[in-house]
């Protein structure tokens, strides 16, 4: 096993480990106290959390048990890590450590809702979550608070992923397409994944046959990225939009959720346009364009969290 520090006052901008894994954008990390998505305002914690990586191209080549706490403040602390291998660049990837916050921040329009949630969760970071996972752990959103999907995809792993050791501690890998395809729908319904038990399976099977593969879309200009995601089944316009940021990069994507529409209802109401794709658009613009998607996540935290 290694071990490291990476010292966030070498960051561009602040970074908070609590705030970025416990928004609402991942459901791969478990907290080792249990309590993953306890809280609604999470943030500024120093807590371990843990997760296992599956190879990913140009960051890692090997399967990574990973574990990192944050010691000190947002901006002058510590991320302490533990991992079979060195960790410091997969952290870097999974984690966004090499955006300037601050650069992209300063890059959204000056709207007073926007300065409200970045105050609120400085150095939130979006993160690079695996492909795979994220797609399923979004087809396992649908009318689902945060703490429920989170507990899918901690018990699919559980079950079907492999075991990975790290020092004395084992932790579960999530499922590979193969895998989870190899389930009966029944076998995922007892795992409480309901209706989304058939999505799961099929999108699955669709991956590990190779009919479809999530990764083409990085490929692609963001709508037809968009589009090319809704191929898999369980994956509408929202789904797909939360892959791509939160998996694929693509910092401009705007999941029209809930939580985003009662905020276009309240404080934008000009960007209803109707349909998915003409309110994205103007939701987007609002938000700057470019970096549309940061703003986005910035206002689910803080309106999930009871900001007004």
């Amino acid at each position: 096993m290694e071990r490291g520090a990476i010292d966030v006052g070498d960051l561009a901008g602040p970074f908070d480990l609590q705030a970025t894994l416990e928004s609402g954008q991942s459901y791969l990390w478990n907290r080792a106290d249990g309590e993953t998505y306890a809280d609604l305002h999470a943030h500024g914690g120093d807590a371990w959390y843990e997760t296992v990586v599956d190879p990913i191209p140009g960051v890692t080549e090997e399967r990574v048990a990973v574990r990192v706490r944050q010691e000190g403040g947002v901006h002058d602390g510590t991320l302490c890590w533990e991992a079979s291998t060195d960790a410091e660049p997969l952290l870097t990837h999974l984690l966004r450590l090499d955006d300037d916050l601050d650069a992209i921040l300063d890059a959204t329009p000056d709207l007073p809702l926007l300065e409200r949630a970045y105050d609120a969760y400085e150095g939130m970071r979006l993160t690079r979550d695996p492909v795979f996972p994220c797609l399923i752990s979004f087809i396992c959103s649908a009318q689902m608070r945060v703490a429920r999907i989170h507990g899918m995809q901690r018990r699919l792993r559980e079950t079907y992923g492999d075991a990975v050791a790290l020092g004395d501690e084992t932790y579960r890998a999530f499922p590979t397409p193969e895998q989870l395809a190899a389930r009966t729908e029944e076998e995922l319904r007892d795992l409480s994944l309901g209706y989304r038990a058939p999505y799961v399976r099929r999108t699955a099977e669709m991956v590990a046959s190779g009919e479809a593969d999530p990764l083409e879309a990085a490929d692609l200009p963001y709508e037809e990225a968009r589009e090319s995601l809704t191929r898999f089944v369980g994956v509408g316009d929202k789904v797909a939009d939360c892959v791509l940021l939160f998996s694929l990069g693509f910092l401009e994507a705007v999941p029209l959720d809930t939580w985003i529409r009662t905020t276009i209802e309240e404080y934008y109401p000009d960007c209803d346009r109707g349909s998915y794709a003409e309110t994205s658009r103007a939701i987007r613009e609002r938000f700057g364009g470019e970096f549309a998607g940061y703003a986005q996540t910035y206002v689910f935290y803080y309106l999930r969290a009871g900001g007004e």
